[in-house]
């Protein structure tokens, strides 16, 4: 209807020719407008009014009752074509000034964004019809796709640094969230394991919030001195984990907490290891997934306040350090006061990350300095010694292990390689040089059929593969792709057979969780023999392993394996007040430690979460996971002339 005709219907009844007089025609002061051919009675202006309501409301309303769809709305409420005034006429005239009357002034204007909407209107009506006709999943996966783009341009501005720090453009990397599995028995899976770190967060906010760990059985806090006076290890060790689960209440409640309460400013000896793999990385973590600039702030912080540590001689860091006073010193225990081979060669990851946030480049430097000292040295078989002195720069005693003391260390070789989208060629060719002498001198098979990694003594074997080991089979498969000589199918083999020996190692006891070291000698296969080998603190390793051998076979018996430790962690380590570990995984009867490890919730639940998760979510060509299960983004090569462009 053209707006001409509509001026009728909302003329002022006071107006100039509303009632008698020269512009109202009617003589005698009647009061009523002469009737006439083109005049409307006062009811056939209601009952027009309704009519054109009606089909508004029909039209309009229709769209409200379809699928939510940010595409399908934008048709009609946010095309900007129909809401602007038209363009001043070429040559830059001023645009004439509208006419009473509703002459053609007014009337083309109108008409032509009337015909704008009508046009709008309909192709959101078509698009409404062809999201109709998709399956509901189509529809879902649509919907969270358009988010996510929205979510991430959200994020995608630049944020106030903190001070000290530089300015940068934030960008959530690829994978930060991902879809809901397709198949509804593992989508319910996956929900079950998000249940439990639900059940796990909330017994540690009730009972031991702002402390390190939870004590489950006697309700109340733990703490370990690894940590020194810092608080708060399961807080920031989670945080990652409650992102990706979209625990967003809890993650909200945890950042809070980091920025009113995480201090470093404290009189205490730490672990460097530890605090950085849960501190620092968890920190790194949470800012890449989150953008909050409070979590870079405190990360480079601790990070700072770390750096004492490699004051040595060498510049191999201390195990220990005084983070008020910077004093550091080594386990007493430790073959002569050496540093330790997994502790100092695990810092790789979150140092370079450091550099790269900070723009400090004293991070990265400090950690390649580790790889110039390890290069000098002559390896004995080609393997590198758990021991090494900050002093003397020599080894200590010639013991090797691929589990305690050694394991991260070659896990940081390879994600340091994959971490530099490939680039690092040191580190590369460390790894896989390292991982020939394995092959050679540590790995063995069983007579059963079992293979297995042994421990190396000063040239004997002893036949012992620990809990903490069997993380190799996912690092074996992880590297598979960059083997030398065409090794890729070997390296996932020889992961495969890991993940099934320590599978046997869970299948062999009674609870069906695996002992902290199993052995292979006097007839006895992947079983633990010695009482202190025979506890289960809620480890990762082995479901880390799945992990990885999921997403790089989808062979469907990984997810089966990974649901038989989830059955049995929820019959023998789930009280009411949290997650506890087993002092003997042989016993019929639990006997709880009363520890929930803050790794329980950044580790084993984030694996098993991801086990049954689409492979879309943290997927392997964007990210890295630290060795407490931190993820951290691949800073790909044209990151950087990204990253100055945007300056």
């Amino acid at each position: 209807m053209p707006a001409a005709s509509l001026l009728p219907l909302f003329g002022s009844a006071a107006g100039p020719g509303a009632l008698g007089g020269p512009a109202g025609g009617g003589a005698g002061g009647g009061g009523r407008k002469a009737a006439g051919p083109g005049a409307f009675r006062l009811t056939e202006k209601f009952v027009l009014l309704l009519v054109f309501s009606a089909f508004i409301t029909l039209c309009f309303g229709a769209i409200f009752f379809l699928p939510d769809s940010s595409k399908l709305l934008s048709g009609v409420f946010f095309h900007s074509a129909a809401l602007q005034p038209p363009p001043p006429p070429p040559g830059g005239q001023p645009r004439a000034p509208p006419q009473p009357g509703g002459g053609p002034a007014a009337g083309a204007p109108a008409a032509g964004s009337l015909e704008r909407i009508r046009a709008d209107h309909e192709r959101a009506l078509r698009e409404a019809k062809e999201t109709l006709q998709k399956l509901p999943e189509e529809i879902r996966r649509d919907i969270r796709q358009e988010k996510e783009k929205l979510l991430q341009d959200a994020r995608g501005r630049r944020r106030r640094a903190p001070p000290g720090l530089p300015q940068r453009l934030f960008r959530q990397p690829v994978g930060a969230v991902g879809q809901e599995p397709a198949d509804p028995a593992v989508r319910q899976r996956r929900d079950k394991i998000k249940e439990m770190m639900k059940h796990a967060w909330d017994n540690y906010k009730r009972y031991a919030w702002g402390l390190n760990e939870l004590k489950p059985i006697s309700k109340q806090g733990h703490s370990s001195n690894l940590f020194g006076n810092i608080q708060g290890a399961t807080i920031v060790d989670a945080l990652d984990t409650l992102y990706i689960m979209e625990m967003k209440e809890e993650f909200k409640e945890a950042k809070e907490w980091v920025e009113k309460n995480l201090d470093f400013n404290v009189n205490a000896e730490i672990s460097v290891f530890e605090v950085n793999i849960r501190f620092v990385g968890g920190l790194l973590s949470a800012y890449y997934l989150s953008g909050e600039e409070v979590f870079r702030k405190k990360a480079v912080e601790l990070g700072e306040k770390l750096l004492p540590a490699f004051n040595t001689p060498t510049g191999i860091p201390w195990a220990l350090l005084n983070i008020k006073s910077g004093i550091g010193r080594n386990w007493p225990w430790a073959s002569g006061g050496s540093s330790i081979l997994a502790e100092f060669g695990t810092l790789h990851l979150e140092f370079v990350h450091l550099s790269h946030l900070s723009g400090n480049p004293v991070f990265a430097e400090k950690v390649m300095n580790i790889r110039k000292v390890l290069n000098r040295l002559d390896k004995p078989e080609g393997l590198y010694p758990n021991y090494l002195n900050p002093s003397s720069g020599q080894w200590g005693q010639h013991h090797v292990s691929i589990g305690g003391l050694g394991d991260s260390f070659y896990e940081y070789l390879l994600k340091a390689w994959l971490m530099s989208d490939k680039t690092d060629e040191e580190g590369k060719k460390m790894y896989y040089d390292a991982v020939q002498a394995i092959e050679t001198h540590l790995i063995r098979k069983s007579s059963g059929g079992l293979t297995y990694i042994a421990e190396w003594k000063g040239g004997l074997l002893e036949h012992k593969m620990g809990h903490l080991t069997c993380f190799a089979g996912g690092m074996f498969a992880l590297g598979a792709d960059g083997a030398p000589n065409d090794k890729t199918g070997h390296h996932i083999e020889l992961g495969a057979e890991i993940a099934r020996t320590c599978h046997e190692s869970y299948d062999r006891t009674s609870m069906k969780l695996g002992p902290e070291a199993f052995r292979f000698d006097g007839g006895v296969e992947a079983i633990a023999t010695r009482q202190n080998e025979k506890y289960y603190i809620l480890r990762p390793e082995v479901i880390e392993t799945y992990m990885y051998m999921w997403r790089l076979t989808h062979d469907p018996k990984y997810r089966q394996w990974g649901w038989e430790a989830v059955e049995a962690l929820e019959k023998h380590c789930r009280v009411d007040g949290g997650y506890s570990g087993i002092r003997d995984v042989y016993n019929n009867h639990e006997s709880h430690d009363d520890v929930q490890q803050s790794f329980f919730l950044s580790e084993t639940l984030k694996y098993l979460y991801l086990l049954f998760s689409e492979d879309d979510l943290l997927p392997f060509e964007h990210w890295v996971f630290n060795t407490e299960a931190h993820p951290l983004p691949v800073l790909h090569k044209d990151d950087g002339n990204k990253e100055e462009n945007q300056k």
